[in-house]
């Protein structure tokens, strides 16, 4: 009995000590009950571990986070079996049944028992670190989201949101590291809602900041492309001149040259008008040199050559004498310059759009250049021809024409002279100022002894422009503020925009606003702010969330403080040029006076040898005169009617009068024949 109790417990021992391996494996997860030592025909090889194993240690588990996202597994390739115990023979294992690849084993050591490792993970090497290096996160916070969100509203044409959005970053002091890029697309998103003088606001921010700030250089283009959109230019040319000293992009480069010497132009100028001559000089040198520096194949050189041509003009008219200006030298280079430019902006098949309208107008004022320059050397006739160069109805055409008539009564082209004052007296024209015009008809009556019609003009002249002078006295002798002096100029303009009825001072008054507006300066200060005033209305448009916004109600001030700059310079213009008109007409009036003092003293001895001949003399003798034309003309008296397409086209004709003459109707020796 005792031994069969022995051999029970023996044969109990061997069970156990044979099974334990059994158990290990299936604790690992893997059914293992009918594996034989031998492979099976078709298993799947496994793969190669480490050939090294030392007692005690397991071999290093594979990192398999490449493949964990992949749901497709090949089913020939199978999962990375566990560490082996040493203890036990080497067995293959069979895939898993299941689609899902199964998890690696953890190593078992070899520490007795039955194959567990029960020591704890405090001897396992650290699990190695994940990096993600082809991947950039480092400025996606947030604060960087919301910004791209703005972007991505300015990409949409979502204008007003992303300007909304940016400004929204801008107001956050602790995203300082953003104000730029976000300032960069809110001018952005303000230019292309037409908000260009807030824009041009906000890209002076960026550019204030220094060349090292992020988007200097484009926010420099940015300001070319406003330049092109305001009516005047002349808003961002102190920005420009700010910063003359850097580097412009090369497509840019020559605009910008133009541009400056446009600036210094208008500088020179104006120190000429408060008499600090060396400086003024400075600035037209300039002018000069930035105009060499332009390429003559460049679109922007015709414009520079012209205000190069100025330069030489101002420096050679120094002299009042026409002997001497017809030998200067700076007369001769503005001479040459303006013909350069006459020559350049020649219409051509290929010039359309804008490019053609700025280059006829450039060809209208070159000519009009030289027909100034020629009337001051007293080379009439020369001036004549370029004067009949501008063409009808164009923006000099009536300037053209005034001037015309002074050269031709030079000459002596009497009826020609009137013929143009005829078109300027018309109904079409009788709200422009050409008081001059008067004087010039009342001079050439009295040269051919007309002395009552010379009279007649000059009474007609008093009672035109002496309520003129008074007003003008009245409004300078008042000493306003500058910007007063625009206010007035200002609420005549609202009543004409508006239709509303005017009394005797106001239609005074217009005529005075006209007046100012002849200097072209003032002219373009006057667009800028009826453009201010524009953009401002512009907001009255826009969606209620912006238009209520609190970047709508920065805005409205920023151009609330352009607006009162603009007024001040404008005011401080308007007065110069009303003194000067006011001076103008002073002598005007002076001249009518001495004019009428002469024809009464002319008229008395006339009477005087009339009565001595006992009625016999006859100062006044009929002029012979033909009504014969061109044959590409057709005569059609005149008899007091305006007709638009004869406007430019009269010719009148002395009948009688004082002056030897062969003939009334003396043509007029072309300028290219002599």
């Amino acid at each position: 009995m005792r031994t069969h109790r022995f051999l029970r417990l023996a044969v109990l021992g061997l069970t156990l000590a044979y099974t334990a391996p059994t158990m290990a494996q299936s604790f690992e997860g893997l059914d293992l009950a009918g594996q034989s030592k031998k492979k099976k025909k078709g298993s799947s090889a496994k793969k190669k571990t480490s050939s090294k194993r030392g007692k005690g240690k397991a071999a290093p588990a594979e990192d398999t986070a490449d493949t964990s996202s992949d749901t497709t597994a090949s089913p020939e390739v199978a999962p990375t079996p566990p560490a082996v115990n040493p203890a036990t023979p080497p067995m293959t294992a069979t895939p898993a049944a299941t689609s899902a690849p199964v998890k690696p084993a953890q190593p078992a050591q070899s520490g007795g028992g039955l194959g567990l490792d029960l020591t704890g993970d405090n001897d396992k090497p650290p699990a190695p670190t994940m990096t993600f290096d082809a991947v950039d996160v480092s400025g996606k916070t947030a604060d960087r989201q919301r910004l791209d969100a703005a972007i991505s509203l300015f990409k949409a044409d979502e204008y007003e949101k992303a300007a909304m959005a940016s400004h929204e970053l801008l107001g956050d002091a602790k995203l300082q590291g953003l104000h730029t890029e976000a300032r960069y697309v809110l001018a952005k998103s303000l230019y292309r809602m037409g908000l260009y003088h807030s824009s041009l606001g906000e890209f002076s921010k960026i550019l204030a900041a220094g060349p090292s700030t992020k988007f200097f250089k484009t926010s420099l283009e940015w300001l070319f492309f406003i330049s092109r959109k305001t009516q005047n230019e002349t808003v961002i040319l102190d920005e420009i001149a700010r910063y003359a000293n850097y580097e412009f992009p090369e497509k840019f480069r020559n605009e910008f040259r133009y541009l400056l010497a446009r600036y210094h132009f208008v500088r020179g100028r104006a120190l000429d008008q408060v008499g600090q001559t060396e400086n003024a000089d400075k600035s037209f040198e300039e002018v000069k040199r930035l105009a060499l520096s332009i390429p003559r194949t460049d679109t922007f050189y015709p414009r520079a050559k012209y205000l190069e041509g100025l330069a030489f003009f101002r420096n050679g008219t120094r002299n009042k004498d026409a002997a001497s200006k017809r030998g200067n030298t700076d007369v001769l280079a503005s001479v040459e310059a303006m013909k350069e430019v006459v020559r350049l902006t020649r219409p051509m098949a290929g010039r359309t759009g804008e490019q053609a309208k700025l280059d006829k107008s450039l060809r209208e004022l070159a000519f009009m250049q030289l027909a100034r320059t020629h009337y001051g050397m007293q080379q009439n006739r020369f001036s004549i021809f370029y004067l009949n160069k501008v063409e009808r109805g164009n923006t000099q055409w009536l300037e053209a024409l005034f001037e015309s008539s002074w050269a031709n009564y030079r000459i002596g082209q009497y009826e020609q002279a009137l013929g143009n004052l005829i078109t300027l007296s018309s109904p079409f024209f009788r709200e422009e100022y050409f008081p001059e015009a008067l004087i010039l008809k009342a001079v050439i009556y009295y040269e051919n002894c007309r002395y009552r019609e010379s009279n007649l003009i000059l009474q007609d002249f008093e009672r035109t422009y002496l309520p003129v002078h008074d007003e003008l006295d009245s409004l300078v002798k008042k000493n306003m503020d500058a910007s007063e002096y625009y206010t007035v100029l200002a609420d005549v303009q609202k009543k004409n925009k508006d239709g509303l009825e005017k009394n005797g001072t106001d239609v005074l008054l217009e005529r005075i606003l006209r007046l100012a507006l002849t200097d072209q300066d003032l002219k373009k200060t006057n667009d800028s702010i009826l453009e201010l005033e524009g953009e401002m209305d512009l907001f009255a448009n826009k969606g209620d969330t912006f238009k209520y916004s609190e970047l709508t109600k920065q805005l409205l001030e920023g151009l609330k403080v352009q607006r009162t700059s603009l007024i001040s310079k404008a005011g401080i213009m308007a007065k110069g040029k009303l003194e000067t008109e006011l001076g103008a007409l002073k002598l005007l009036l002076a001249n009518g006076l001495r004019i009428k003092f002469e024809t009464t003293t002319k008229e008395k001895e006339f009477l005087e040898e009339q009565l001595k001949a006992g009625g016999r003399t006859a100062i006044v003798k009929k002029y012979k005169y033909s009504v014969a034309v061109a044959d590409d003309q057709l005569y059609w008296p005149y008899e007091g009617e305006y007709w638009r397409d004869e406007l430019g086209t009269y010719q009148y004709t002395m009948t009688k009068g004082c002056i030897e003459r062969d003939t009334a109707n003396r043509n007029i020796q072309s300028a290219g024949a002599m």
